[in-house]
């Protein structure tokens, strides 16, 4: 368990010496910054939102979203915070407000609109330049995650995980896949760190007992 919790502040240190510098406390960001994030964060952005909404196509066009903003919103980064917790409560705002809007969109239009075409609406043609170059950025990502999880004990397990409760589903994934801290996770939900660990431990007792009963 030692030996764990160290694994992670190691972790969460290089986060922070892989994070550019000039990042704290900058106005604007040029496009090699942009890359630089995308590389660094840009399969975890993914996957907690693809376990959020469990639809690959809504991840894609909201993990552009994710990063769209942040090259407009930099200047809100004070680095109280890591960039990578900053950038999980952009994507976990914007999942929210696309469930929020999804309904609006789909009485207006007669269908869903796709995400990087309303933002790119909403931003003009500068904006749909950057999402275009955020698109291609995270081409691979999904295909080699995919290829990451093809391992099939794996794959049960993650099974299990994707049918748990959201709010057991969530804390799970942001402790496994994104390797947050607890009072990370805090920090992004809003709940207390005692909440958090509660979830934390009941999420684990039903992926144990689930995989117990597939023996």
């Amino acid at each position: 368990m030692e030996l764990e919790l160290d694994k992670r502040v190691e972790r969460e240190n290089q986060d922070e010496r892989d994070t550019p510098d000039e990042l704290k406390d900058a106005e604007t960001m040029n496009e090699d910054q942009l890359r630089q994030v995308m590389g660094l964060y840009g399969n975890d952005i993914w996957n907690y939102i693809y376990y959020l909404t469990k639809n690959a196509g809504q991840a894609d066009d909201l993990t552009q979203e994710v990063f769209v903003k942040c090259f407009y919103r930099i200047g809100t980064y004070k680095g109280t915070s890591s960039l990578k917790a900053w950038l999980f409560t952009i994507a976990r705002n914007t999942v929210f407000s696309y469930r929020k809007s999804r309904f609006f969109r789909t009485g207006l239009w007669g269908g869903v609109q796709s995400l990087s075409s309303v933002y790119e609406e909403r931003q003009g043609a500068e904006a749909g330049q950057h999402g275009t170059m955020v698109e291609q950025q995270l081409g691979t990502s999904r295909s080699a995650e995919m290829e990451y999880l093809g391992n099939q004990q794996t794959r049960d397990i993650w099974d299990i995980i994707m049918k748990l409760p959201e709010k057991l589903r969530e804390v799970l994934v942001l402790d496994l896949k994104a390797e947050l801290s607890v009072n990370e996770i805090a920090g992004l939900t809003g709940l207390p760190p005692g909440t958090v660990k509660s979830r934390l431990h009941r999420a684990r007792h039903k992926v144990q007992d689930k995989l117990r009963g597939m023996k």
